[in-house]
C-alpha cells in the first residue's frame, strides 16, 4: 500500500511543532475518538538511548493540551498537573481520562504509591489511584474499566495484582478482575490490547509462545494461540482480526489479517506497509474492529 493510500486519521499540525509542542501519550476512547496529549518541549527531557516519541519524558510537573479528534472534528482541552514519569494515557467515558506512570513503589508505610491520576473532562486532576507495577499496556472499556498488562518486573515483583500478568481496575482504584489461574501458562509480559463492544482482548507472551485472551462481561476468559509472534497491535470484529508487527524505529509495519477457523486464529493475508514515520513502543490500539496505528506524529486507522 502506497503512503498516499493510507487511511490517515490525524497528524500533528506543523504549526504546533513549530510552536514547541510535542505529541506524547495517546489513546482511543470508547467512542473511537482519538486522544493525543501535547506537552511543550521546554518541559521535557530526552533519552539518548530510546528512539521515537517514547524517548521524551516530563522532567517536572507541568501543563499540557489534550487533543481529541472525533468524526473529523478536533477539540482541545488545557490540562493541568501532569506528573513526571507518565507513560500511558487512558481515555474514559464522559471525556474523563487517566495519566498513568508505568511503575509504582512502596512508600514509607509499606503501601503502594498511587501511579495514576484521574482527570475531569475539563482537564483537572481530581483523584489518584494505583493500577499495578511495570505496566506494559493500558486501555479502557465502555463501562470505564481500566485493563492493564504487565512486564516481567511487575509479574515477578511484589505487587499482588501485577503478578498474574493481566488485570482490570475501576476508577476508584478497586481491582475488579484477575485471571485467577485461568490462563494456560504464566505470562512474561503484555504487548497489545483491544476492545470489541463490551469484550476485552489482551495479547501477551510467555516462554511457550504468544497468546491472545478474550474476557467477556461476566469475567470469563478464553485464550487462543496468537498466530503472529511479536504482535504490537490487535483489533477484533466477530471472526476477523487485524494484527500489526513493527520494524522498530523504522517507517515499516507488517499488517496481517486473521480469521477464526476451527477454534483457532489463522492468518489469511499479510502486507508490508511504508508509514509516515518511525514506529516504536505503544504504537497500536484496537477499538471495535478498528486498529489505530501511530507512525511518528501521524495516526492511521485500519478496519477489520
Amino acid at each position: 500500500m502506497a503512503l498516499g493510500e493510507l487511511p490517515v486519521a490525524w497528524s500533528l499540525p506543523a504549526a504546533d511543532a513549530r510552536a514547541g509542542w510535542r505529541a506524547l501519550w495517546w489513546s482511543v476512547g470508547p467512542g473511537n475518538e482519538l486522544a493525543v496529549m501535547l506537552v511543550q518541549k521546554r518541559n521535557l527531557s530526552r533519552s539518548r538511548h530510546t528512539r521515537g516519541w517514547v524517548g521524551w519524558s516530563v522532567a517536572a510537573p507541568c501543563d499540557g493540551v489534550l487533543v481529541v479528534v472525533s468524526g473529523g472534528v478536533e477539540h482541545r482541552t488545557a490540562v493541568t498537573g501532569i506528573f513526571p514519569h507518565t507513560t500511558h494515557l487512558v481515555l474514559l467515558p464522559q471525556s474523563r481520562f487517566l495519566l498513568v506512570q508505568g511503575r509504582t513503589h512502596r512508600d514509607d508505610t509499606g503501601g503502594w504509591e498511587r501511579n495514576a491520576l484521574l482527570y475531569t473532562a475539563g482537564g483537572h486532576p481530581v483523584s489518584s489511584l494505583c493500577v499495578g507495577d511495570d505496566i506494559d499496556y493500558a486501555l479502557s472499556d465502555r463501562d470505564g474499566g481500566i485493563w492493564t498488562s504487565y512486564g516481567d518486573e511487575g509479574i515477578y515483583g511484589d505487587h499482588p495484582e501485577s503478578a498474574p500478568g493481566l488485570a482490570r481496575w475501576d476508577t476508584d482504584g478497586t481491582h475488579t478482575w484477575s485471571p485467577r489461574g485461568r490462563l494456560p501458562v504464566w505470562p512474561l509480559g503484555g504487548n497489545a490490547g483491544a476492545t470489541e463492544e463490551s469484550t476485552a482482548w489482551l495479547a501477551w507472551y510467555s516462554h511457550k509462545g504468544p497468546f491472545v485472551s478474550r474476557v467477556d462481561t461476566a469475567g470469563d476468559v478464553t485464550t487462543y494461540r496468537n498466530p503472529l509472534w511479536g504482535t504490537d497491535g490487535i483489533a477484533v470484529r466477530g471472526t476477523g482480526m487485524l494484527l500489526t508487527r513493527r520494524e522498530h524505529g523504522r517507517s515499516r509495519v507488517e499488517l496481517s489479517r486473521a480469521e477464526f477457523l476451527d477454534d483457532a486464529w489463522v492468518i489469511t493475508g499479510q502486507e508490508k506497509l511504508t508509514v509516515p514515520g518511525p514506529v516504536v513502543l505503544y504504537c497500536a490500539q484496537g477499538r471495535d474492529g478498528v486498529l489505530w496505528l501511530r507512525a511518528g506524529d501521524t495516526w492511521i486507522r485500519f478496519e477489520v
